[in-house]
């Protein structure tokens, strides 16, 4: 809180003296008031779950193709070693970069968002749960296949728990991925319903800053509360994954 005290104060005394233009950058004392009214504004919070909506789809997505592709190539190494160069390739590649092809292809509908957020979001949970496997310990797999137990059932009941707070990890910096995108893409595809596309008709003319940033500041809430609240479950549901000190 002290920190975030700092960065508001910073702000608003480069906006009060003339350090950044007050026309571009309002101060806290005029954008958190402006925030305060749009939580009671009906069409922006239709559009705040619109976006929300629309990343919570695209995770949940995420999480179900990444988790059995990591599983799989993290536990078959001939399948990791003819999948990794494509994967690699595909990484870096920005979701914002592919927003013109996405909406040449899918047009300006929702489909657009959640698909580019789904591509997003899907590396960090891919790779958190590929390599947590490379963490496991090789001794838990012999004793399983000691006592029969097949390939399938040693990835559903010991490898999958093992990685389990990898994973969450991973959905945990895939949200706030997804969240971006999804804003990014409201943003430019204009036709699409969100908050990005409230941010641009805001931005329309330059008269409504404290709105644009006020929207912009509820943004990063909403990434916050989501960050937070994925911590705090992390900690109840794998307490026993905690380094020592701070499960005490």
């Amino acid at each position: 809180m002290v920190g975030l005290a700092g960065l508001f104060l910073i702000w608003e005394v480069a906006s009060q003296t003339g350090l950044v233009p007050e026309l571009y950058l309002r101060p806290p004392s005029e954008v958190l008031p402006a925030m305060v009214g749009l939580l009671g504004d009906e069409k922006f919070l239709r559009a705040l779950l619109a976006t929300v909506l629309a990343t919570v789809i695209a995770l949940l997505i995420a999480i179900l193709i990444a988790v059995p592709g990591g599983l799989v190539l993290g536990s078959i190494p001939l399948v990791r070693r003819a999948c990794m160069t494509v994967v690699e390739f595909l990484r870096p590649i920005p979701s914002v970069a592919l927003i013109p092809l996405a909406l040449l292809i899918t047009g300006t509908g929702p489909d657009t968002k959640i698909a580019l957020a789904v591509y997003g979001a899907l590396w960090p949970i891919l790779f958190n749960t590929m390599y947590a496997l490379d963490e496991l310990d090789p001794l838990h797999v012999e004793t399983a296949r000691a006592f029969g137990t097949g390939r399938v059932a040693v990835l559903t009941r010991i490898a999958l728990p093992s990685a389990a707070p990898f994973v969450l990890t991973g959905v945990r910096l895939s949200f706030t991925i997804a969240l971006a995108v999804v804003v990014s893409t409201e943003l430019f595809a204009g036709g699409t319903k969100g908050l990005g596309q409230f941010i641009m008709e805001a931005n329309s003319g330059g008269a409504h800053m404290d709105q644009v940033l006020a929207g912009t500041v509820i943004a990063g809430l909403v990434g916050y509360a989501a960050n937070a609240g994925l911590e705090r479950l992390n900690a109840k549901l794998f307490a026993w994954n905690a380094p020592r000190g701070e499960a005490s």
